[in-house]
């Protein structure tokens, strides 16, 4: 097999999909292009007529693509799941976050703040900082990312304190994590992969979910804040 195999991957699946994919493409003789956004981004393509040979993202996104006829029916595999939490720049004081009553003084504190506009870990900070009753302040000095990385935000200085899921923070080299929004308003959410139903190459398709779900994955998934499936 030569050619091009595409993935529309969620940023929080970057890091694991991409030291995957040297070995992946060897052993296939393809050349992988993956296209990395929000999982609610990625939704809007695929709804839109982007189609890819495997598609990864929420469980719950997938789901909905499969109802849709976009991913094949009993493909979905779950790979790992993932909490939000905080960054900030590399070598800069850490605030406290640790308790809800915590993340909210350091909210009110900081001179700005990054989060995603679509991905889910941003949908879901949108909520807590209503629920805090601070939605207003908050975003008065928000830097919204529209679907990227928010550590690449805090690098470049453009705010001081970013949220997003764990294993998008750790995927940006220049920023140190701060850990993880308290248990009381976290969200946790569970990321897998699909086989595209506009495939012509669905045994490497399937190659490339099993590889997902293999020791090498697991463990760069341990190193870059996800927990894989079954650990």
């Amino acid at each position: 097999m030569s050619g091009t195999f595409k993935i529309f991957g969620t940023n929080a699946l970057r890091t694991v999909l991409i030291a995957c994919l040297p070995e992946f493409e060897g052993a296939r003789g393809v050349t992988a292009v993956v296209d990395f956004a929000a999982t609610n981004h990625m939704l809007d393509v695929v709804r839109g007529g982007g189609t890819a040979d495997v598609i990864c993202g929420t469980a719950g996104a997938l789901d909905e693509l499969t109802r849709e006829g976009k991913i094949i029916a009993g493909t979905r595999t779950d790979l790992a799941t993932a909490g939000i939490g905080a960054c900030v720049r590399a070598g800069q004081p850490q605030p406290d976050i640790s308790t809800v009553e915590a993340l909210k003084s350091t909210l009110l504190a900081a001179k700005s703040v990054s989060y995603s506009k679509a991905g889910q870990s941003g949908l879901h900070f949108a909520k807590i900082i209503d629920q805090l009753g601070i939605g207003d302040a908050v975003r008065a000095k928000a830097k919204i990312n529209p679907s990227g990385l928010v550590g690449e935000v805090i690098v470049r200085g453009e705010a001081d304190l970013g949220f997003q899921q764990i294993s998008e923070l750790l995927a940006v080299k220049g920023v140190d994590l701060v850990g993880p929004l308290p248990d009381a308003v976290q969200l946790t959410s569970l990321f897998a992969a699909g086989i595209g139903a506009s495939t012509r190459q669905r045994e490497a398709a399937q190659a490339l979910i099993r590889q997902l779900r293999g020791d090498h994955a697991q463990r760069v998934m341990r190193d870059n804040g996800l927990l894989p499936v079954g650990a």
